[in-house]
C-alpha cells in the first residue's frame, strides 16, 4: 500500500523583489515533528507561509494531503486539516483569552456552539491558559499572547500543524509544558517546527531541515547532524580566535568549536547547536557569504 505524504513540495522557489526567498526547495514531510532551522532571512517564513497556502509559489509545485490545492473548495478543504501559527499573529480589539480562539474556531467552520466552546477550553488547557481564559489578550504577557496562538493553531487536533517559532517569549517552564503538548501532536499528526532555539529542536524532533539562503543545507535524522560535529568541538583554558564559535561557559573555561583543536584542549560531547554552526560556517567558507 502506498502511503501519500502529508506534504509534497518539489523545486518550489519564491522571489521577492528579485530576490529568491526559497530556492529550487523539495521537500516530503510525513507524521511526527521535524524541526525547521535557519538564520534569520533564510526562508523558514517563506517555507510555512506557502506550506499554509497563505502564499502560493512563484515556481514549483505543492502537494497537500495528496491533492494540488487550486481552486477555493480544494482550499478550504486543505484548510480544515491544517493548523497553522505564524511568525506574528494579529489579534482583534477588546476580545478576551477564550473570545479569541472561539473567534477563530467559528472561521475554522466550528457552527455548533457547545461543542466549539467545549474545544476552545480544551484547546486553553493544553497550553495552560485556561485560568486566564476571561482576561483580555491585550492585558496578557507576550508568552501568553504565544501560548494564545499556539491554542488556535490546536484547534480540532489537525493533521498538519505549522508551527513558526512557538515557544518565543515563554519561560523554560512553560516550553516544557508545551514540548509534552508538541510531542503528543506528533504521534498523530505531521508537525513542522520552525525555531530558532536548537534545544527545542533537539528534544522534540527526530527529524532536521535546515534552510539557509533560500535552500535546503541539510535533510536528516537530528542524531545524523550532530554525528558532524564529532571531534570537533573541545573545552579550552582561553578563547580561539581562529574557531567557528568561542565563548567561557560558567565553569570557567571555554567550549571551541571550530575544525582544529587549540592546545592543551579536551574533546567535548557536541549538541546539535555545535553542529548547526559549523554547517553554516561550512556554505560561508565556500560561498563567500557571511553566516
Amino acid at each position: 500500500m502506498t502511503v501519500v505524504p502529508t506534504v509534497a513540495l518539489t523545486g518550489v522557489t519564491k522571489r521577492f523583489r528579485g530576490t529568491a526567498a526559497l530556492d529550487d526547495v523539495h521537500l516530503t514531510l510525513g507524521p511526527g515533528i521535524t524541526g525547521l532551522l535557519g538564520p534569520n532571512g533564510a526562508g523558514k517564513t517563506t517555507l510555512l507561509r506557502i506550506t499554509a497556502t497563505v502564499l502560493t509559489p512563484g515556481a514549483g509545485e505543492v502537494v497537500l494531503f495528496g491533492t494540488r490545492p487550486a481552486g477555493p473548495e480544494q482550499l478550504a478543504a486543505v484548510r480544515r486539516r491544517l493548523g497553522y501559527l505564524p511568525q506574528e499573529m494579529g489579534h482583534p480589539r477588546g476580545f478576551t483569552g477564550f473570545g479569541f480562539v472561539d473567534y477563530m474556531a467559528v472561521l475554522k467552520e466550528w457552527t455548533d456552539r457547545a461543542a466549539r466552546h467545549a474545544e476552545v477550553r480544551r484547546v486553553l488547557e493544553l497550553v495552560d491558559l485556561d485560568g486566564v481564559a476571561a482576561r483580555r489578550v491585550s492585558a496578557l504577557s507576550g508568552g501568553q499572547r504565544r501560548r494564545l496562538g499556539l491554542a488556535q493553531a490546536l484547534l480540532g487536533d489537525p493533521d498538519l500543524l505549522l508551527l513558526d517559532e512557538p515557544t518565543t517569549g515563554v519561560d523554560p517552564g512553560q516550553r516544557v509544558t508545551l514540548r509534552q503538548v508538541l510531542s503528543r501532536a506528533g504521534e498523530r499528526s505531521t508537525v513542522l517546527l520552525s525555531t530558532h532555539q536548537t534545544e527545542d529542536v533537539a528534544a522534540l524532533c527526530d527529524r532536521v531541515v535546515v534552510l539557509d539562503g533560500g535552500r535546503v543545507r541539510f535533510d536528516g535524522a537530528v542524531a545524523d547532524l550532530v554525528a558532524t560535529a564529532a571531534g570537533r568541538v573541545w573545552l579550552a583554558d582561553a578563547p580561539d580566535p581562529a574557531a567557528r564559535a568561542s565563548w567561557r561557559t560558567g565553569t570557567g573555561r571555554h567550549r571551541v568549536v571550530g575544525q582544529a583543536a587549540p592546545a592543551g584542549a579536551e574533546p567535548a560531547e557536541p549538541t546539535l547547536e555545535d553542529a548547526y554552526l559549523l554547517l553554516l560556517g561550512e556554505r560561508a567558507r565556500t560561498t563567500g557569504v557571511a553566516a
